[in-house]
């Protein structure tokens, strides 16, 4: 899951290469892994090797691919002075530049002599944002029912990974749900389902009779009377039942069925207008009272509820835009059925293509259209047979999943026209591609690198782009998280949902403007505005901002600048009760310069209100707790970035004092450097720009692509952090490299490449 760590550090090895003198090229075996195997190896070998990096079973000859991810997180330690720790034997200067030159100049250096590898997508379905949108923009319905969907799984940091999106079988279930209710609500239907309903008070007969209820009809037609019953069963025999209407009986029923489980019985009817009556017997009364179990004593029936849908067969006056469109050219219910059928399959054509990502073949045409065939041969109406064709539709696997081929073992082949249309579209809208992207792949205009980064371009501009606000930054920069926050609202009192969601917005209103007006990727560390309404301004200490709208503001940049400053991630880095310089060290480390710290050892307590043993103020029990050595590795890189963000309390708002102590927000780095204040840090963190343009490179690829990044991506991703950086860091030239990339549109079969 860390195997990013090796992007972020591909520019230090560069660096590193350039700043420093020429040297003889150092062996490994020679002069490497004996000092590893004077100072690492009592903690890194054999099967219980900390961290699982095993030293002693690494070879040069992997450095560079398999074992790549290890040496990244060597190095950090290294740089971070971390290891060895503090009271084990230490290297001398030399023995340790000695490593991290030879991990900089060699093992993090990627060979690129023989191009970039496209690597591999896992076959994979929509996801639950993938779903909603797919399904609006195919039939242009304003429907969110993948809502009701277990959350998907998360891998690499995204929900749009091959790997983790599989299709549990409690999924199913939701499928065929969603489809009928997605069916249901693109076309107009004149079945009982569709129908105005009525509902009549139920009852519970203990003996022999009935109950009778009274309805006035104000419409004749056909309609349909439901009831819905169960029966407490005694005796030989089950629950007899009588529906009536208008003091003749319609329909006589065994309810066999017990407490709990309810089942529909249906009556088909022809009203007149004018009252009716409408009557349920229980026809079978019985009663032992010499059986020992008093649950099978009493035979009864009970009613759970009766409905009147009707009238039946009636289209409402107003159509839906979507039933219109489909039936672009109306069915006549009274033509051959096999005609019938012809046409019903040329208006399910285009949309089926759509749904499909591609044309879709007189196979998958011809089985849709058969269940509209037998459903019409079965006596439903045109609309309902075209609704349940639509529903099988919707849980056909090449709507369902994105399928792409694969090439013969050990080749590459490219993407065609219509997989790349749904790579891109996917990628930029979380939805499939549009009339336009459509139209260009059946033309064979999207496959070249020039026709991507076209289209790319012109999808960004397009609002169907805010997807890219809420799925990716929504998770690159965890605004997700914000909906689990729940800050105390003692020490908070001002807190509350409204002002959650402006953090929330601020935000995706700035990632927005970055991505809409194609700014410079740099200004999310250090960006001199915001977008604020006048709650988040009076949460903030700005002046002069009134009303509701949010717009764009300048800020004091002592105070405030670029993400750092806004209070959806100094609220999500929290604790309930306190900041967390732990979790927003990590929180920069690990989604601003793609180098998280290693998980923290077994059995180590967390820094909490409630470890009796750790006294003072916060900066005083995190000193506390860094004394032990096994957690001083991980504190050394993340407590300073997080204390230079002391003066924002929980929420984010700005403070000097907590409580009767003035807030130190300074901090010392691992190299030296100091700073006092989140101004100071941020020209810090700017200062590495390099690392952070890496960063956002190997997020973005990582998202648009499906998958985690492979030792042979390093090549890619220096190549397109080279052109963003070319390109003024505009987050068009990022995009635009990345739909250009063999890994974009290229695929591998998984064997071996030749």
């Amino acid at each position: 899951m860390r195997q990013h760590w090796f992007v972020a550090t591909f520019g230090l090895a560069v660096t590193a290469l350039i700043a420093s003198p020429p040297v003889r090229a150092a062996s490994y075996e020679a002069d490497i892994r004996p000092i590893l195997e004077r100072y690492c190896f009592d903690c890194h070998s054999g099967d219980r090797a900390e961290a699982g990096i095993t030293l002693d079973t690494y070879k040069e000859s992997r450095a560079k691919t398999h074992e790549r991810k290890a040496w990244v997180k060597v190095l950090r330690q290294l740089e971070g002075r971390a290891m060895p720790p503090d009271d084990a034997e230490q290297p001398t200067r030399e023995e340790a530049a000695a490593v991290q030159r030879w991990i900089t100049a060699y093992a993090l250096v990627p060979d690129c002599s023989k191009g970039e590898r496209p690597g591999r997508v896992t076959v994979r379905r929509l996801n639950r944002e993938e779903y909603n949108n797919t399904v609006r923009d195919l039939f242009g319905i304003d429907a969110r029912p993948a809502d009701d969907f277990p959350s998907d799984e998360i891998g690499y940091g995204f929900d749009t990974i091959g790997d983790v999106l599989s299709i549990p079988p409690v999924l199913l279930d939701h499928y065929i749900d969603a489809a009928e209710a997605v069916a249901r609500a693109v076309i107009a239907s004149t079945d009982a389902d569709a129908a105005p309903t009525r509902r009549i008070e139920g009852g519970r007969l203990n003996s022999t009779g009935q109950f009778v209820r009274e309805i006035e009809i104000a419409e004749e037609g056909n309609y349909v009377l439901r009831v819905m019953a169960w029966g407490d069963q005694a005796g030989p025999d089950p629950c007899r039942m009588m529906i009536g209407v208008d003091g003749k009986p319609r329909r006589k029923a065994e309810v066999s069925n017990g407490p709990g489980a309810p089942l529909e019985y249906d009556v088909k009817l022809r009203l007149d207008r004018g009252k009716h009556q409408f009557a349920v017997a229980f026809l079978n009364d019985f009663y032992d009272k010499a059986e020992k179990d008093p649950k099978k004593r009493d035979r009864n029936l009970a009613i759970d509820r009766v409905t009147l849908a009707g009238p039946v067969g009636i289209l409402p006056a107003a159509l839906p835009a979507s039933h219109t469109r489909f039936f672009s050219k109306p069915l006549d219910p009274k033509a051959d059925l096999s005609e019938q059928t012809e046409a019903f399959k040329s208006l399910l054509e285009p949309v089926a293509s759509r749904a499909f990502r591609r044309p879709a073949t007189s196979d998958e045409l011809d089985g849709l259209a058969a269940i509209f065939f037998a459903a019409r041969r079965e006596g439903e109406t045109v609309e309902r047979s075209a609704q349940l064709a639509i529903s099988a539709l919707l849980v056909s696997p090449s709507f369902l999943l994105r399928f792409e081929g694969d090439p013969p073992p050990g080749r590459i082949r490219t993407l065609n026209d219509y997989e790349l249309a749904a790579r891109l579209s996917y990628f930029l809208w979380s939805s499939l591609p549009d009339d336009e992207l459509f139209r260009a792949a059946a033309r064979g205009e999207v496959h070249t690198p020039e026709q991507l980064a076209a289209q790319a371009s012109r999808m960004l501009r397009d609002p169907k782009a805010e997807a890219l606000v809420k799925n990716f930054a929504g998770q690159w920069l965890q605004l997700r998280g914000l909906d689990e926050v729940r800050p105390d609202p003692k020490r908070f009192p001002g807190f509350d949902a409204d002002l959650r969601a402006s953090f929330r917005r601020e935000t995706e209103e700035f990632f927005s403007y970055i991505v809409r007006e194609d700014r410079s990727m740099l200004e999310f560390l250090d960006a001199d505005y915001t977008f604020v309404n006048e709650r988040l301004a009076r949460h903030y200490g700005l002046a002069d901002v009134k009303g509701a709208e949010f717009r764009r503001v300048s800020l004091d940049r002592q105070k405030r600048g670029g993400l750092l400053g806004q209070a959806s991630i100094l609220t999500v880095t929290s604790n309930a009760t306190r900041t967390s310089p732990v979790k927003r060290g990590k929180w920069i480390l690990e989604n601003l310069f793609a180098s998280p710290p290693p998980d923290p050892p077994p059995n180590v307590p967390e820094l909490d209100g409630d470890n009796a043993k750790l006294v003072g103020t916060l900066r005083q029990r995190m000193e506390q707790h860094r004394a032990d050595p096994s957690c001083a590795s991980c504190h050394k890189l993340m407590d300073p970035l997080g204390f230079g963000l002391e003066n924002y309390d929980a929420v984010g708002a700005w403070r000097e004092r907590e409580g009767d102590a003035a807030v130190d927000a300074g901090g010392e780095l691992p190299d030296g450097r100091r700073f006092q204040g989140p101004a100071e840090l941020r020209e810090i963190l700017t200062a590495r720009k390099d690392e952070f343009r890496r960063c956002l490179v190997e997020k973005l690829l990582t998202y648009g692509l499906g998958r985690g990044l492979e030792y042979y991506d390093a090549c890619a991703v220096e190549r397109i952090a080279s052109a963003s950086a070319s390109g003024g860091d505009r987050f068009s030239v990022i995009v635009a490299e990345i739909v250009k990339s063999p890994a974009f549109r290229q695929r591998e079969s998984g064997a071996d490449i030749k």
